[in-house]
């Protein structure tokens, strides 16, 4: 019993004894810079279309904003675009659409574009490369301006598709 007493006493020591490796905590600063160039050119709207929108005076912002998305030079001014850019989407979501254009569709391809622009948000907020998202969030804003070509452009009509 004195033995096994002995040893947990002298394996307690050498424990405790021990010296610690002390690890050094590297901070990671990741630094990127923005390059608007290879960003891709909004798509642009049909003549069809822009008398329809041309009194959607939220939809007017939002265009202003995302121009101003092709200024940017440095994180800093890129927080301060999304963040308009973000004021802009939520009026434009609560406001009065066209009657051409208050469909599904076009509600979809707005919240998808806000899904996208939350996602630059949170990587400039965590400090990540925005460069991928950027390219997501105008792929989404094309795929809105599109898709107002593609409903004044359709020649389908819905009733005869219905009535079956």
């Amino acid at each position: 019993m004195q033995r096994l007493f002995f040893y947990g006493v002298l394996l307690v020591l050498v424990i405790s004894c021990k010296q610690e490796k002390k690890e050094v905590a590297q901070e990671v600063v990741s630094t990127f810079e923005i390059d608007n160039t290879a960003w891709p050119k909004k798509v642009a709207i049909d003549s069809k279309v822009k008398p329809i929108i041309v009194d959607w005076k939220e939809f007017d912002a939002l265009e202003d904003s995302f121009d101003a998305l092709y200024t940017v030079e440095n994180t800093e001014d890129l927080t301060l675009v999304i963040e308009d850019l973000e004021v802009k989407q939520k009026a434009l979501a609560k406001s009065r659409f066209p009657k051409e254009f208050d469909l599904p569709q076009i509600k979809g391809r707005l919240t998808l574009f806000n899904t996208f622009l939350l996602k630059v948000k949170g990587d400039l907020y965590y400090r990540l490369d925005v460069q991928d998202s950027v390219l997501e969030m105008i792929n989404a804003y094309n795929a809105l301006r599109n898709q107002f070509t593609i409903i004044v452009n359709n020649t389908l009509d819905k009733n005869l598709i219905l009535e079956e």
